[in-house]
């Protein structure tokens, strides 16, 4: 295949940093050069023009590229949920997750939904997930499939739940682990694909099953682990309630072998002082889900905590809880959240906890979040000009900040021209609105 060149306005964080605000690299008249699935340059379009005569150009230059966007928590199977009128959580899960959940043993079903699902990320400019499936390995095989299909970065495993849950959605531990660990020899870096072991949360995990999924966790030390803490005030009350013997949440899953990076917990919106300290020492990571977090009214993400302790932040959607595949409107309900709390969250950080920031944190920043030569050519094509509206806020400004700033805060999937993934345009907006 010949070379591609596409010519922008790049934007994107080369290495990890605790300063992005600084460290964002971005070029007003850019390139980068793909080879097959792999980019290969990234420079001033001049130079890479000269360097590169005979690439097929894409002039997208009055268009800025961006890294894929990372989702680091989000629910496949309720798609067709989203924006169900609101309860807390626990009740919320019994009267919509659940029930919703049961269809996904269809096999016919779970595949149609996985496509469904996958156009939903491309049209928001998302490349890369960490999704919760079902209980059934119909779903987990569906999601598999479906990315392989396209050489798309997928993370996901089978949901794993067997008390305090619906019969029909129950399993066993012992049907938990052999499941799981078939998954896993399956599907885990198999190509694009990573495995995370996938309790829900521990309320609907016997200390059985957590064992020996923990037993799973040290057995394959590279796959990921997924899973809720610390969301809800009456959710923490029931856990400890369940699990007296253990000092807190986190413990729960800390004493079965959990807690380790590649370890990613949902929300985490009411930690202590410990489990704050913990986290730092395993170097898991935490998904924030401000829109979730509103919707069900959780609380509040203390991020300021998490930047006192080191802890590694990313930002994610939650759909269904959460109320938009957009992880730009994502980033701009996180923006609120923080200001309720007089704490900051740049535009820059926010797109970095979106790319590079959420690789860094998965350990996968050698091949998605940015755009290094090397790296899957997983990027977007973002038209910040979308509509009557916001041609006239950007009409005098497009820093990168003021840019990213007014795409929090009016954009859609509109903004989004294209998705590429491992090379090749998956999504491509019709029309101009």
């Amino acid at each position: 295949m010949k070379q591609q060149l596409i010519r922008a306005k790049l934007l994107h964080f080369p290495t990890a940093s605790a300063q992005p605000d600084t460290d964002v690299v971005w070029y007003r008249d850019g390139a980068i050069v793909v080879s097959e699935d792999k980019i290969v340059a990234i420079g001033e379009f001049a130079t890479i023009r000269r360097n590169y005569p005979d690439a097929r150009l894409r002039d997208y230059s009055q268009y800025w590229v961006m890294p894929g966007l990372i989702d680091s928590h989000l629910h496949f199977p309720q798609t067709e949920m989203l924006a169900c009128y609101g309860e807390q959580l626990l009740n919320w899960l019994e009267q919509y997750t659940f029930p919703t959940e049961r269809r996904f043993e269809d096999k016919t079903y779970a595949e149609a939904m996985a496509g469904v699902f996958l156009r939903q990320l491309f049209k928001n400019g998302t490349t890369t997930g960490l999704v919760y499936p079902t209980v059934h390995s119909t779903s987990v095989d569906a999601l598999f499939t479906a990315a392989t299909d396209i050489n798309m970065a997928m993370i996901t495993g089978k949901v794993c739940m067997d008390t305090n849950s619906p019969e029909n959605l129950s399993d066993t531990p012992q049907i938990a682990a052999a499941e799981s660990e078939r998954l896993i020899q399956k599907w885990h870096n198999k190509g694009r694909n990573l495995y995370a072991l996938t309790p829900r949360f521990a309320p609907t995990s016997s200390r059985e099953q957590l064992a020996v999924l923990g037993e799973l966790a040290s057995q394959y030390e590279d796959v990921f682990i997924q899973t809720h803490l610390s969301e809800n005030k009456k959710e923490i009350a029931w856990v400890n309630s369940l699990f007296p013997e253990r000092n807190g949440y986190l413990d729960v899953y800390d004493h079965y072998g959990l807690v380790r990076p590649r370890a990613v917990f949902g929300h985490c919106v009411h930690l202590t002082d410990n489990e704050w300290q913990r986290m730092a020492e395993a170097q898991a990571t935490i998904a924030f889900c401000p829109t979730s977090n509103l919707f069900l009214g959780s609380g509040l993400f203390p991020i300021q905590r998490a930047r006192e302790y080191n802890v590694p932040v990313t930002l994610a959607t939650d759909v269904g809880a959460g109320t938009t595949f957009n992880l730009f409107r994502t980033y701009g309900e996180g923006y609120k959240v923080c200001q309720l709390q007089q704490q900051r969250l740049s535009p820059l950080e926010g797109l970095y906890l979106i790319t590079q920031g959420a690789a860094c944190a998965h350990q996968l920043s050698h091949s998605i979040g940015n755009l290094n030569p090397g790296t899957y050519a997983d990027f977007i094509v973002v038209e910040p000009r979308f509509c009557e509206l916001t041609e006239h806020r950007l009409k005098s400004q497009e820093t990168p900040e003021d840019v990213l700033f007014a795409l929090a805060m009016l954009s859609d999937d509109r903004a989004i021209i294209e998705t590429w993934v491992a090379g090749k345009p998956q999504y491509k907006r019709q029309e101009k609105y």
